[in-house]
């Protein structure tokens, strides 16, 4: 009978054979039979014990050695170009092994996300522990889910945190990665529904108290997928960059620039300076030089590719670029020398751009303001900082905009009003405060002046033929416009049919509704009918903005379409060899795609965010009642906006009344079956707040008036039907009735 082999043979057998690896195998292995097979599994359990050996389902391994055949997910693309991969099922302490993947060229093209079932070979004192090949493609990446955690006699539960959102997924034994009892999670799925009728789960991530104040902007970051970590090599490589050298660029140092930005701003990637020339001016503005830092395939530039954009929370930034260069090298600090590149733009008068040119420049910023320092300079009430640069710096920034209001009437460009919201936080990271932000002269003016150097930057790249990323913005859709002219008709407003759309019919729509209770719905009825502006490497115009070309230049620390217009703009000067590389163009739609995709990913999770900072604000106040307006109406319910905040509370169809209403999608209008009662958008509601969950940000009400009149309340035996006239005619009533809505609406005004 053959003895049991020692711990040492054991081992060196799994490592010649990675094939071979159950039980089964081994026993074969060393001839062991009858009774020894109970010797060798207490061995193998003992192995187990001291961490010699790792067991995956029936087979064993060394600790820390991947199965030969074993399912991976693409992750990208290293810095040579190569792609790698990791393995999906690691279950050690350390970082999972990088696999490169060694593909055919009858293989498929893979993706990041892509899930691959390989062949693992290991390549010992290589950079990659494994080299993979495809065996078959099995799926892309499985669905992600973020919530609390519920622990269970087997396991747990995973509570979604989506608004909106009940289903729930199983974790089993095993699967929990330590989770304690009402943690927040990020998991993802793994198998079918199970037995309970729930999709199985495992968890990934463990995020820590969901309730805590600093958890709001986290939840958001992890839920949308923003990458909110530096690798080692970006950071690497920002911190060992240096100062640029003044080499051939333009000596600008002695021009008085200052950067004007909010009083919280971490980076200041513009400054600007107005000369007057006769009766018009030369408005000179400057943007960070990020290209010379950030060069093509590098990897910060691989990396602020993927980020797209910096994305702005309440609590936090997640910067584009690493903060050595966006907080540091690339922002235009007081009193420091920066490398820059800058528009050079002639204005007449009447703020007609007449001519302009760009350099590659070295300059200093004379001052940092805030936009309230200078709009009280501007008022006459400059403080110690300001005082000296009245006359020379700030009067000649506000006239030169003065003449660019002018050239604004005259193209009329979408003049939206709508107040953007502030949250304001104290140091434990709790919401003291919900404001609306102030809009100075300030603010419109730098805006102005960023708006006519994007403009610039488009039509010296299309002049020049180079390839560049424009910022595009279609006009509305034809079904968008009708759903618009019912609203501006529920406010007894006009919409003109039948023309060829301009921003300025949309003005005239906006200027009628301004002096109006309508004024905020229909200036939200106005961007919503709007499409969303995208990036493209064709020019379509920007309708919003009434300009036929227009490019984004003036903020490349926290958007990377800007870093492809600096460096076309590079390109087209010949002023270095960081300019466009021929991966850049070659790429360019992909790139437009992409960075359009993350600029919405980052729109949603701020808002997402904000939704959640006011629920946790309102959360002590449920069972007071709350002044709002009727802001949109959907089969299952009413959103009214909070006067006080601009939260939006939802109404279920449940607490509207006790009758049933039909909700009509083409006039956005909700009757009662029963009284005929018409629940339309803009209509003045009071509301009572029921519900307010801060880990999800819904807001639940009950509606207590409408438009001053209380709602029924009693029995009714349509309550819960359908109302049993003909939906046509339901619908002449609804218009009926809208119609009279509009009426004494126009004879209380």
């Amino acid at each position: 009978m053959a003895d049991l082999p020692s711990k040492r043979d054991v081992l060196a057998f799994l490592s010649d054979n990675p094939t071979q690896t159950s039980k089964r195998d081994i026993a074969r292995a060393f001839g062991i039979k009858g009774a020894l097979r109970v010797d060798l599994k207490r061995l193998l359990r003992e192995m187990e014990a001291e961490g010699t050996l790792t067991k995956r389902r029936a087979s064993y391994r060394e600790p820390g050695r991947l199965p030969p055949v074993s399912v991976v997910e693409v992750t990208g693309p290293d810095a040579d170009g190569d792609l790698i991969a990791r393995p999906l099922e690691w279950t050690e302490d350390t970082d999972p092994p990088r696999i490169l993947m060694a593909l055919r060229q009858s293989d498929p093209a893979l993706g990041v996300g892509d899930r691959i079932l390989a062949r693992l070979t290991a390549t010992p004192g290589e950079e990659h522990a494994y080299q993979g090949r495809m065996i078959r493609r099995i799926g892309t990446n499985p669905q992600r889910i973020l919530g609390v955690f519920r622990a269970g006699s087997e396991g747990g539960r995973v509570m979604p945190i989506d608004k909106g959102s009940d289903k729930q997924w199983t974790i089993p034994a095993g699967a929990t990665n330590g989770a304690r009892d009402g943690e927040l999670v990020e998991a993802e799925q793994t198998g079918p529904k199970g037995r309970m009728g729930l999709p199985k789960a495992r968890i990934l991530n463990r995020l820590g108290d969901p309730s805590g104040a600093r958890a709001v902007s986290l939840i958001a970051i992890h839920q949308h997928g923003i990458p909110d970590h530096f690798p080692d090599e970006v950071v690497a490589q920002a911190d060992a960059a240096k100062p640029a050298p003044m080499g051939s660029r333009t000596d600008l140092r002695d021009l008085p620039l200052v950067t004007i930005d909010p009083a919280d701003a971490r980076d200041h990637d513009d400054a600007v300076f107005v000369q007057r020339d006769g009766d018009g001016f030369t408005l000179w503005v400057a943007i960070a030089d990020v290209a010379h830092y950030v060069t093509p395939n590098s990897a910060l530039d691989r990396e602020a590719r993927k980020r797209g954009n910096s994305t702005y929370f309440p609590d936090r930034v997640v910067p584009m670029l690493p903060d050595t260069l966006s907080g540091d090298l690339c922002s235009l600090h007081e009193g420091v020398e920066r490398p820059c590149l800058v528009a050079e733009m002639q204005i007449d008068a009447e703020g007609v751009k007449t001519g302009h040119r760009f350099h590659r420049a070295m300059m200093r910023s004379a001052a940092s303001l805030t936009y309230e320092q200078a709009q009280a300079a501007a008022d006459g009430q400059p403080d110690a900082q300001t005082a000296p640069l009245v006359k020379d710096v700030i009067e000649p920034l506000f006239a030169a905009y003065a003449a660019l209001r002018r050239a604004r009437q005259d193209r009329q460009p979408l003049e939206l009003d709508l107040p953007e919201r502030r949250i304001e936080l104290n140091d434990a990271g709790e919401v003291t405060a919900v404001a609306f932000k102030d809009r100075l002269d300030a603010h419109r003016m730098i805006e102005e002046f960023m708006v006519l150097a994007n403009v610039a930057a488009a039509e010296t790249l299309i002049a020049k033929r180079t390839p560049l990323l424009f910022r595009v913005h279609e006009e509305p859709s034809p079904e968008k416009l009708d759903a618009l002219r019912e609203v501006a008709d529920s406010a007894g407003l006009t919409l003109a049919k039948g023309q060829v759309l301009k921003t300025a019919h949309l003005n005239r729509l906006l200027s009628s509704a301004a002096a109006t209770d309508s004024a905020e719905l229909i200036n939200l009825a106005t961007l919503r009918s709007m499409t969303q502006a995208y990036y493209h490497p064709e020019n379509f115009g920007h309708f919003g903005l009434a300009l036929k070309a227009y490019a984004h230049f003036t903020s490349p620390i926290r958007r990377y379409s800007d870093l492809i217009v600096h460096r076309a703009l590079i390109s087209a000067h010949r002023w270095g060899k960081d300019g466009l590389s021929p991966w850049d163009i070659e790429n360019l739609a992909d790139t437009a795609k992409l960075i359009s995709d993350t600029e919405r990913r980052s729109m949603a999770a701020e808002r997402d965010t904000t939704d959640r900072y006011l629920a946790a604000f309102l959360a002590d106040r449920v069972g007071a009642t709350m002044a709002g307006r009727i802001a949109g109406i959907a089969k299952f319910g009413v959103f009214v906006k909070l006067d006080e905040t601009g939260a939006d509370a939802m109404i279920p169809m449940r607490n509207l009344g006790a009758e049933y209403f039909h909700y009509d999608h083409e006039t956005q209008t909700l009757m009662g079956a029963d009284s005929g009662t018409v629940i339309a958008l803009g209509q003045r509601a009071t509301v009572k707040l029921t519900e307010a969950t801060p880990v999800t940000g819904g807001l639940i009400a009950d509606l207590v008036d409408l438009d001053g009149a209380v709602l029924p309340r009693g029995p009714s035996k349509g309550r819960g039907k359908p109302p049993k006239r003909r939906i046509g005619a339901s619908k002449k009533k609804a218009d009926k009735t809208a119609r009279k809505v509009s009426r004494t609406r126009k004879a209380k005004r």
